[in-house]
């Protein structure tokens, strides 16, 4: 998420009770998770694994819960308690919660020769391109952005918050929401079928390419890019912050964990679970996904399990 404009350190630090270390005259940018974060934005860590991962990364400011690190040239800390507790903090300052009561945000953008059917929910800041099509009962989230020539099947939701939770067990509540503050992205030429959901991402983009299509309930986790001309048919789930390149079929109710990437032109055959990546341009079958003329072979095989083992049985009794 990027703020409307620089914000200074000092700023920042007052509002989540931080103390700065570091050129505190600095100014940030917007604030992003630790694989989004660009130079001149905020993250947040709040453990040890992840400290030098944070410090490393893009990041200019880290807002971190200790002082017993070597800072890199260049980076500003911004020490608290609760590091967490301040992303929160910072994410409800500058995207706070508005409830509307209007079917469509005033401010919204609607691009010539789009139609809007009845119902159609339009959030804050959401741009529509020209010549689209929002079939009933669609819901657009706030910041959500739509190219040219898009069509949006009745009931789907794009923009609802990420599945995405902090968990420690040290605490009353287990599973604390990570509130979003990003968006949802879908370019040029894409149709997306009825009762689909796709989530904003946490603190960036969920982006949908151009020109790809998506049959009825199919769900895109937070931050998942999903490259140009993909075909998704019904009940595909895509967990978060996947990559999906360029040309990739996904045949009905295959899922795909979360963070993994699948290669430009693969093909994942029906009913497959996919728990790592994969490479493109081959087809996959089965869970876990594996190439599928080799799954074949080896369904063949399974099958011939009680042949093989009275073969065996007779050879034993002959002995």
């Amino acid at each position: 998420m990027k703020f409307p404009q620089p914000v200074s350190l000092k700023e920042i630090a007052t509002l989540i009770h931080a103390e700065v270390i570091g050129n505190t005259a600095s100014q940030a940018a917007g604030i992003n998770e630790i694989h989004k974060v660009e130079e001149g934005d905020l993250c947040f860590v709040d453990h040890p694994k992840y400290y030098d991962a944070s410090l490393n990364s893009a990041a200019t400011h880290i807002i971190i819960n200790t002082k017993d690190v070597v800072i890199p040239a260049g980076k500003n800390l911004l020490v608290t308690e609760e590091p967490f507790e301040a992303y929160l903090k910072i994410v409800n300052h500058f995207r706070p919660f508005n409830p509307t009561k209007e079917l469509q945000s005033k401010n919204a953008v609607i691009g010539e020769g789009t139609v809007i059917m009845p119902n159609v929910f339009i959030g804050k800041d959401v741009k529509i391109g020209n010549n689209c099509i929002i079939h009933p009962n669609v819901i657009l989230m706030d910041y959500t952005e739509i190219g040219d020539n898009v069509i949006i099947q009745s009931g789907t939701v794009i923009g609802s918050d990420a599945f995405y939770y902090n968990t420690k067990k040290n605490r009353g509540i287990w599973y604390k929401k990570m509130q979003s503050c990003g968006c949802v992205i879908i370019e040029d030429n894409v149709e997306i079928g009825a009762n689909c959901t796709i989530d904003r991402g946490v603190t960036a983009s969920t982006r949908i390419g151009k020109g790809t299509k998506m049959d009825n309930l199919v769900h895109i986790g937070h931050d998942t890019n999903v490259g140009s001309n993909c075909l998704f048919a019904a009940q595909v789930g895509i967990a978060g912050a996947c990559i999906i390149e360029d040309g990739v079929v996904l045949w009905g109710q295959v899922g795909v964990s979360k963070t993994l990437t699948i290669g430009e032109n693969a093909v994942v055959f029906a009913q497959s679970g996919v728990p790592s990546s994969l490479d493109g341009n081959k087809i996959y079958f089965g869970s876990p996904a594996i190439d599928a003329q080799s799954k074949r072979k080896e369904l063949v095989w399974i099958k011939r399990i009680p042949e093989i083992w009275e073969k065996l049985k007779h050879l034993a009794d002959k002995k």
